[in-house]
């Protein structure tokens, strides 16, 4: 199954400095990533890309991280997208989670597609808990 992946997996595999220790649960998830490249299983959005490359003070770095991401393809982003990432949000958040505007176009975005997501990011594991149990996500 290809995999749509969030901002954390990507900073954690092209912004983590060398020297920086990952947990073990990191560690896996950047396997993860890894073996989705080699399979040719790897999606992005374009939000999720601004967000990697934000933040890189470095031209150097910024232009490396760019370039490193060049080979990934874009998943078209709807106008029924963010409609339905704003639904999502209103369930997520009448169950008491919260998540930002990028992480809900990530889900519905991935719903749409019948992707699976990878994050390391625990409110969105919260709100893909949810979305699950109401069926709404594989």
């Amino acid at each position: 199954m290809k995999l749509l992946v969030d901002t954390c997996v990507w900073s954690l595999a092209l912004r983590r400095r060398a020297t920086a220790k990952m947990s073990a649960v990191e560690q896996q998830t950047v396997a993860q990533l890894r073996e989705a490249i080699q399979d040719r299983r790897v999606a992005i959005i374009g939000p999720i890309r601004q967000e990697v490359l934000s933040g890189i003070r470095d031209k150097t770095q910024f232009a490396r991280t760019a370039e490193l991401l060049e080979p990934f393809r874009d998943e078209e982003i709807l106008a029924s997208d963010y409609i339905e990432a704003a639904r999502l949000f209103n369930l997520c958040r009448g169950r008491g989670v919260q998540c930002g505007p990028i992480d809900m176009l990530l889900l519905a975005v991935g719903v749409r597609n019948g992707l699976e997501i990878l994050t390391d990011d625990q409110g969105l594991k919260r709100c893909m808990e949810i979305l699950k149990a109401a069926e709404l996500l594989c």
